[in-house]
């Protein structure tokens, strides 16, 4: 009898293990930045790890934000920024995954503009105000010597759309991440900029989701984690792989320019994805100025890392990075 039970006991757990656990997760631009859900999404190593991922698309990381806070989905990659903003308000977010931690951005121009100065007076297009492209363009003009009112923002949404509006004449510069930036390149604009080689440490690229979602949910977001850290290894191992996410997420068929963005991501997607000490501490440097909260506030306050460093612990990066 002891035995039956048992043997019943393991067959529940086995089978606990092998559910499928329900799960929505949010990307929110057409970058390869956030190519390691598409990977895990599109070849099927989140059903491996026992998740079944509905993927949604609401762009900009502020939407994604209020989304999670408003029990709409689980996890959403969002900005180091907004995150700590968010945070410093009380909302009470954890970054689990780090997928970039520099700007991944080309700030680009017309032709005849030759450098960042040279954009006093001219429209520069960003994504939304708060983002990561806002943040890395706010960079770049500060850099320059150039003041809030030396220039104009526009936001247009999504990246493909400053593309489409600086080939129209509607702006004069813009931030670009792959692979729209090789798009823009091809085209003729001239990089101001590549903020990933010239700009500072900051957590550009994360997922997060609500610190209560983690507490009520640590399995699922263990599952999230290693499925993520697997798909950013095939993706960089794989340039088949690498390729094929890319071509569908971003619509793009020129294949000259999807090879540039995949080599682009590949050099800067982390491996081992923790997010950035030293990136929380630059966000946090840039809030306090404005915010005394920040001053206050630690690197820990914004980040769960517990789980990163559980696959480390356990030999997954060794193994797969061998």
């Amino acid at each position: 009898m002891g035995r039956v039970f048992s043997f019943l006991v393991m067959m529940l757990i086995a089978a606990t293990a092998s559910a499928q656990m329900k799960v929505r997760i949010n990307w929110t631009a057409v970058t390869g930045a956030q190519s390691g859900v598409y990977v895990a999404h599109e070849e099927g190593i989140f059903k491996r790890n026992g998740l079944e991922v509905e993927l949604i698309h609401i762009p900009s990381s502020s939407r994604g934000i209020q989304a999670i806070l408003a029990g709409e989905l689980a996890f959403s990659y969002m900005d180091g920024l907004n995150e700590a903003q968010a945070n410093l308000k009380g909302a009470g977010l954890a970054l689990v995954v780090g997928a970039t931690n520099r700007f991944v951005f080309s700030l680009m121009a017309k032709p005849e503009i030759g450098k960042i100065s040279e954009l006093k007076g001219k429209k520069i297009g960003i994504t939304r105000v708060g983002s990561s492209t806002h943040t890395a363009a706010l960079y770049a003009l500060t850099q320059a010597g150039l003041k809030a009112n030396d220039y104009q923002i526009l936001p247009l949404m999504e990246v493909p759309n400053i593309l489409t509006a600086l080939m129209a004449g509607q702006v004069d510069a813009g931030v670009f991440s792959p692979p729209t930036n090789s798009r823009a390149r091809k085209s003729g604009f001239r990089e101001l900029m590549n903020l990933a080689k010239e700009g500072p440490e900051y957590v550009s690229v994360a997922i997060g989701t609500a610190r209560s979602y983690i507490k009520a949910n640590e399995e699922i977001t263990r599952r999230l984690v290693r499925s993520y850290a697997e798909a950013v290894h095939l993706f960089k191992t794989n340039k088949q792989v690498g390729i094929r996410v890319l071509q569908k997420y971003s619509r793009l068929k020129d294949q000259e320019i999807l090879e540039d963005g995949y080599h682009q991501f590949r050099e800067y997607l982390e491996s081992i994805p923790y997010v950035s000490r030293k990136g929380i501490e630059a966000i946090l440097t840039e809030l306090a100025e404005k915010d005394p909260a920040a001053r206050q506030a630690k690197p820990e306050d914004f980040i769960d890392m517990r789980f990163v460093t559980e696959l480390e612990k356990e030999g997954l990066f060794k193994k797969l990075w061998k």
